[in-house]
């Protein structure tokens, strides 16, 4: 790591634990896109490694924007414990009175049986509750208790802060333009 990525790595990590605090709710400075680094050189001290064909697929390219934006998002997250399908489920529940299981799932594409894991978790941790529901009684409410909105508050800060580092690595208006052109892709 050089010093230049040592010293943002700090200033984020930081941030990131201003961000934990009730106290720290500001929202994250865009900054200007960081120059891409060159491909790597092979072993041998030869020309750059070549793609081949991968260069022109995005899913090549989303699934490693992926894998940097999940281990970014879990180290953020790690003074919570908080991994990136709870998040989500927390986030879901906190923005939406009255959700069944179903729709949760439905929502954010989680298999029923993965969902009935991981609201057991959250469940265990005093997070959520299933209550029966007034309407169908095959079928639970969600809702977040008291620590469930704690701690999905102080996840949101730290979020914030992941956020920010992802805008500055793309830039604000690629960033702004990948939201826009993914957020019905599923649909």
């Amino acid at each position: 790591m050089n010093d230049r990525t040592a010293a943002r790595r700090a200033d984020f990590e930081g941030k990131a634990r201003e961000a934990a605090t009730p106290a720290a709710s500001k929202p994250a400075v865009s900054k200007p896109a960081v120059s891409k680094p060159a491909a790597p050189k092979r072993r041998n001290g030869a020309g750059p490694l070549s793609l081949g064909v991968l260069d022109g697929h995005l899913g090549y390219y989303l699934r490693r924007a992926q894998i940097w934006i999940f281990q970014d998002f879990i180290r953020t997250l790690e003074g919570l414990d908080l991994r990136p399908a709870e998040f989500s489920v927390l986030a879901v529940i906190g923005g939406n009175k009255g959700l069944s299981q179903a729709d949760v799932a439905q929502r954010l594409g989680i298999e029923r049986a993965r969902l009935v894991r991981l609201l057991d978790r959250l469940e265990k941790r005093g997070f959520t509750q299933r209550l029966p529901s007034a309407t169908d009684r095959r079928s639970h409410v969600l809702r977040l208790t008291p620590s469930g909105q704690q701690i999905l508050k102080r996840a949101k800060a730290l979020v914030m802060v992941h956020e920010g580092r992802l805008i500055e690595r793309l830039g604000h208006a690629p960033h702004k333009m990948m939201i826009d052109a993914l957020r019905d892709f599923d649909r």
